[in-house]
């Protein structure tokens, strides 16, 4: 009989591997032709991923790029040169990698065809910025810092880049650019999947002022005159193709559920609040259900948030479990876990965090306190006390996170 921690990996890793992107590639790429050359761009967490599934498909292309995350390359892909650049806050890698793809793309023909692979991260980790590299990094951090959610965040990224808002379409014109599109963000809106660097861009600059304003920004004069200089509103040099989402990740964690013995309830697939808040409602759900006979799973996916207040590490799914833990406190048969599906959570290497009845006991022991953690942001080393980091390593996929109840 499995453990409760034995049954979450085993559900985590089931999930994770049912939203891989080489079968979706595949059958994105199912009749894919080019007249000239055909060049392949992958950018994002999953871009390694996908470029490796899409040159086994294709066989081999004319020239490669591939931007991602650090730790993400796994092997050399043939005809492609593969990046690792910075998230969540772009680096001078992330610029140099950029401007090696625009390079690539340049002085092409209307024949020819540049694949575009896209996933999460590409926000950060594909950039060209349109004002110093420093203080790009510097609003990138307090749009982090503020608690701004995904869709904020990319509408002031757009209009700071060489290459979001459908500038990157722009700069492959007049050849075609064929995208590969693996979502991240609730609803799948193209424009906003990695600040859309192949798509036309629906965010106006009144919203982008009204974002500068609600989080009061901290913006150069340069930056200023940037929000109000609009973005690409059409292009007519790009077919796109979305695949993967948050909710086939929660499918799959429910089938993973229900292959273990427990009735599976998917309450969301839009998360999007506080992590703590998420946390402590999942926390209360499985208390309420504790001791009744059954054996069920409540699952939430999307993307929640964290509002820094404090100096500590971890990321929104550390915390969202970690900020389960009061309520289960004593309860056997109980636990709450969450994870991002790309394997790193924030700025760790940690996927997510893993609770349970004992883990508040257990962390008084080690001379903390679940609340005066949680202020101060610093969840990472909270359940490292308590072994209740979940660890996966980068996964090779990117389609946002999901939160799990388990009740004995």
């Amino acid at each position: 009989m499995n453990t409760l921690r034995e049954s979450a990996n085993q559900i985590i890793s089931a999930s994770i591997a049912a939203v891989l992107p080489d079968q979706a590639v595949r059958r994105a790429l199912d009749g894919f032709q080019s007249r000239g050359k055909t060049l392949l761009v992958a950018a994002g967490k999953a871009a390694w991923q996908m470029a490796h599934a899409a040159v086994t498909v294709l066989g081999q292309v004319d020239g490669g790029v591939v931007v991602t995350k650090y730790h993400h390359v796994k092997n050399p892909i043939p005809g492609v040169t593969c990046y690792e650049t910075g998230h969540p806050v772009p680096d001078q890698n992330s610029f140099d990698a950029t401007n090696k793809t625009l390079e690539l793309v340049r002085d092409l023909k209307p024949e020819d065809t540049v694949l575009f692979l896209l996933s999460g991260g590409g926000s950060a980790l594909f950039e060209q910025p349109l004002i110093p590299g420093e203080e790009l990094q510097d609003i990138t951090g307090q749009l982090l810092a503020s608690g701004a959610d995904i869709v904020e965040m990319n509408t002031i990224r757009k209009r700071l880049s060489g290459v979001k808002g459908g500038r990157f379409a722009q700069a492959c014109a007049p050849a075609r650019v064929f995208s590969i599109v693996l979502s991240d963000i609730l609803g799948d809106p193209l424009d906003m999947i990695a600040s859309g660097p192949a798509c036309p861009d629906s965010s106006t600059c009144a919203q982008a002022r009204a974002i500068a304003d609600k989080y009061h920004l901290r913006l150069s004069p340069q930056a200023e005159a940037l929000l109000d200089q609009e973005t690409p509103k059409t292009l007519d040099n790009v077919e796109t193709q979305i695949t993967g989402s948050v909710r086939e990740l929660c499918t799959a964690a429910a089938r993973a559920c229900q292959a273990l013995g427990y009735q599976p309830i998917i309450l969301t697939d839009r998360l999007c609040c506080e992590a703590r808040e998420a946390g402590s409602f999942l926390g209360t759900i499985a208390q309420a259900h504790a001791g009744a006979g059954q054996k069920r799973a409540f699952i939430a996916g999307g993307e929640t948030v964290v509002h820094l207040t404090g100096k500590g590490l971890g990321g929104r799914n550390q915390e969202l479990a970690l900020a389960a833990a009061p309520a289960l406190a004593g309860l056997s048969g109980c636990c709450v876990f969450s994870v991002g599906s790309d394997g790193t959570d924030g700025p760790t290497d940690a996927a997510g965090g893993y609770v349970d009845g004992q883990t508040c006991e257990a962390l008084k022991q080690a001379g903390g306190d679940v609340f005066r953690t949680l202020a101060d942001n610093d969840a990472y080393h909270a359940l490292q006390a308590v072994g209740g980091l979940i660890m996966t390593g980068a996964t090779g996929t990117n389609v946002n996170d999901v939160a799990v109840a388990l009740v004995e």
